[in-house]
């Protein structure tokens, strides 16, 4: 690949709708990097089957629900791969169904920082890389939800 490569970062890009994207990205062209916090076999297999094809992946452990959990996986990313030009914001939890009067404080902070938090910090992150106006190319920021969001 001659130039700079198209870097996409996938955030929860270990199993589903993350790993069929970071598949789907480095068919494209892109280079990819596989976040992942507790899933390190599923995202290494992610990584492999990438490489097996023909493409070139990174598995990056960071816990994107953090500051420095964005920070470390945008540089991680950098070093490994180069800047980012595409982000999948994929990452999320769900919480086994219950009754509104049976969810602690805790349960929601955690939810909420992993499915909404984790958005903001990575997209931040992202556009400090790709903006024009901050010396970037440009790219593509994607926020995920899924069906999970309804219930």
């Amino acid at each position: 690949m001659s130039g700079n490569p198209k870097v996409l970062v996938v955030t929860g890009g270990s199993r589903g709708i993350g790993a069929a994207t970071a598949r789907a990205g480095a068919a494209a062209g892109y280079v990819v990097a596989v976040n992942y916090n507790n899933s390190r076999a599923a995202a290494e297999a992610v990584v492999r089957e990438i490489e097996d094809r023909g493409g070139r992946a990174v598995a990056i452990e960071a816990d994107v629900s953090t500051e420095d959990g964005a920070a470390k996986l945008f540089a991680e990313t950098d070093a490994k791969l180069g800047t980012p030009t595409a982000l999948f914001n994929n990452a999320g939890i769900i919480h086994e169904n219950c009754l509104i009067g049976d969810v602690d404080a805790a349960t929601i902070d955690r939810l909420w920082r992993v499915n909404i938090t984790s958005q903001f910090l990575c997209a931040r992150e992202a556009v400090r890389r790709m903006a024009t106006d901050r010396g970037g190319s440009g790219g593509a920021i994607v926020n995920m939800s899924s069906a999970a969001a309804r219930i």
